[in-house]
């Protein structure tokens, strides 16, 4: 006997797609950025220098810029304004955004107003900013002081 076979008879492949790996694959993908994103986004990034690590060489002509005890600032010598201080620095590195602003605040001075004052260098334009700080000041030595310095953008 000779069967005949229908249309409808033949095998049909299968075009579904499995998409239980996939999900599988973005669950983990989900997870390792969730755990790599905060480590990864800093505001203000510092490089900070080891004990051990000698100072950075100081330039021919840095520009300190200066946050005293009263919150009033300094740059160099000058008094400056918070409402002057992007035009003077402008002045003062010759429109160079790209040079460093060495940053010194006394140790009184509250972490609100040090951000107030990097988020106006930000603002500006000023991305490179060293922290200066003191090294291995005890009585009777005379302090050094030490840039504590970002990583270029």
């Amino acid at each position: 006997m000779i069967r005949i076979r229908h249309a409808d008879e033949t095998p049909h492949e299968a075009s579904e797609i499995n998409v239980t790996p996939f999900i599988d694959v973005m669950l983990v993908l989900l997870v390792i950025f969730m755990v790599t994103a905060p480590l990864t986004t800093v505001n203000v990034p510092v490089d900070l220098p080891s004990s051990t690590e000698k100072p950075t060489p100081r330039p021919d002509n840095p520009v300190f810029l200066t946050i005293r005890a009263d919150h009033s600032l300094a740059l160099g010598e000058d008094n400056v304004t918070a409402e002057t201080l992007p035009a003077t620095l402008d002045a003062a590195t010759h429109t160079n955004k790209d040079e460093r602003i060495f940053l010194r605040a006394d140790k009184t001075v509250d972490y609100a107003t040090l951000m107030q004052i990097m988020d106006q260098l930000r603002a500006a334009g000023y991305l490179r900013v060293a922290l200066v700080t003191q090294q291995g000041q005890e009585e009777g030595q005379e302090s050094a002081s030490v840039p504590i310095q970002a990583p270029p953008p």
